[in-house]
């Protein structure tokens, strides 16, 4: 089977139907099938869409961004942090100068210690995605071989963290 470079519009919502993001009034998303650019769950569901079709994808949360992980929760020294200032309760940061750095929440503040949560914040939820399939073709050579869309191939770009590009 050939890979797809596949251009789309979404809503993201939660289990309640609250919408988490969307790309309205953005460009539509490019990716590469298979090339990890977009969540597995939804990569997955998209593989057989055609141009032009608008779909409704659930994903679950082991094939979205996982399970919850209650090993992803660690009490910390406050002094340890790289954060400057007072820390609120839900306040997010990287742990590290380096783009890959894990980000973590704070959920508990006690004394000289803080109590930080490694887990995405979307792990254990199942996502719901309403998808606008723009464009699709095949991937070309240099595509395949670079592992993303070419500018400007097929459509989009960069979209917000909900979307499972990240």
């Amino acid at each position: 089977m050939n890979r797809r470079i596949v251009s789309f519009h979404y809503t993201l919502r939660d289990p309640e139907g609250r919408v988490l993001d969307s790309s309205a009034g953005n460009p539509p998303i490019a990716y590469l099938e298979g090339a990890g650019q977009i969540i597995d769950g939804l990569d997955e569901q998209l593989r057989t869409v055609a141009a032009g079709v608008k779909t409704r994808v659930q994903v679950p949360a082991a094939r979205a961004y996982g399970e919850r992980d209650p090993g992803q929760v660690q009490r910390v020294k406050r002094a340890l942090l790289p954060v400057e200032g007072e820390l609120q309760i839900g306040e997010t940061f990287r742990t590290g100068e380096d783009r890959q750095a894990p980000v973590v929440t704070v959920v508990g503040i006690e004394g000289d210690e803080v109590l930080l949560d490694g887990n995405h914040p979307l792990a254990g939820v199942e996502l719901t995605f309403e998808v606008e399939i723009i464009a699709a073709r095949e991937a070309t050579p240099e595509e395949l071989s670079h592992g993303y869309a070419q500018s400007g191939a097929g459509g989009g770009g960069g979209c917000g963290e909900g979307c499972g590009c990240h």
